[in-house]
């Protein structure tokens, strides 16, 4: 889990930092031709001209495809070096070439496309454990976009509906890759209308936060717990902390949920959160 260091504990210089390392939690769709002022954001934290970026396009079906426009984008940028870890079978996961690329770069970037692919692929593998350590430690920039955010969790929604009242079935949870154990992260989320579907999920897990992220907006997780916002878009946190009673363990699957005095913020750029303290900055 993050922890909190003395720069982080208010709304400080330490969140403005253009190189300093956090973790970006994207909600997809993410500006890719003209300001690409998300992407910059990553490729400025994870180092600027000095950054070493390895590319993970394992949620994808066509890695290649996807994992390509990417390392165009950060070359064009002028990264130092970009590499491409397309991991397709987890064993190779094990290869030393591989894992050498995560101790040493300085950016991890994790490529939409199927969550549960990439949690299949990369959960519980000494790669994953080298790339999630070294972001919480605040050593290199790790962002994923739409199924790369989703994963970002340790409870992770893994599909869904949308468009009903929140009910269990409404929500598929599966385990994620633990990078901000003490999220639940939806992705897409105004743009599929998805808010429903969040609440499903807290109502499971009441312990947590849950972050709804629109389409070409991030919410950038500095070591210390600090939450901004980036992008066009809003990120909707819900937190249950306070919320006096919920039905959700005793109907039934389909049937509607009530969830009493649940606290909701909406943030849009610029808008800082605390996640350790659930509290506006």
């Amino acid at each position: 889990m993050l922890q909190l260091d003395p720069q982080s504990q208010s709304c400080g210089s330490a969140m403005l930092q253009p190189t300093k390392p956090a973790i970006m939690i994207i909600g997809g769709a993410e500006d890719k031709v003209h300001g690409r002022e998300i992407l910059r954001t990553f490729f400025n934290r994870s180092g600027g001209p000095e950054a070493h970026i390895a590319i993970i396009p394992s949620a994808s079906r066509e890695p290649n495809l996807t994992g390509g426009r990417y390392v165009s984008i950060f070359e064009d940028m002028g990264a130092k070096s970009v590499q491409m870890l397309d991991i397709r079978e987890r064993e190779q996961t094990n290869d030393p070439y591989w894992q050498r690329a995560t101790e040493e770069c300085t950016g991890v970037f994790l490529t939409g496309g199927d969550q549960l692919r990439l949690c299949a692929l990369l959960a519980d593998t000494a790669l994953i454990d080298t790339v999630r350590l070294r972001a919480q430690m605040g050593q290199i920039t790790l962002a994923g976009t739409s199924a790369g955010a989703a994963i970002m969790g340790h409870h992770m929604i893994a599909g869904g509906g949308s468009g009903e009242s929140p009910n269990r079935a409404l929500v598929d949870m599966a385990t994620g890759l633990s990078i901000v154990p003490e999220l639940i992260v939806d992705q897409h989320f105004h743009n599929r209308n998805r808010m429903a579907r969040l609440m499903s999920a807290v109502s499971m897990y009441a312990d947590l936060l849950g972050i709804g992220i629109d389409e070409d907006t991030c919410a950038m997780v500095e070591q210390g717990g600090g939450l901004q916002v980036l992008g066009k878009g809003t990120v909707t946190v819900i937190d249950p902390s306070d919320m006096t009673h919920t039905n959700e363990p005793i109907v039934g699957s389909t049937d509607p949920l009530s969830l009493h005095s649940l606290k909701i913020h909406i943030l849009c750029h610029g808008d800082r959160y605390h996640l350790h303290k659930r509290a506006l900055l």
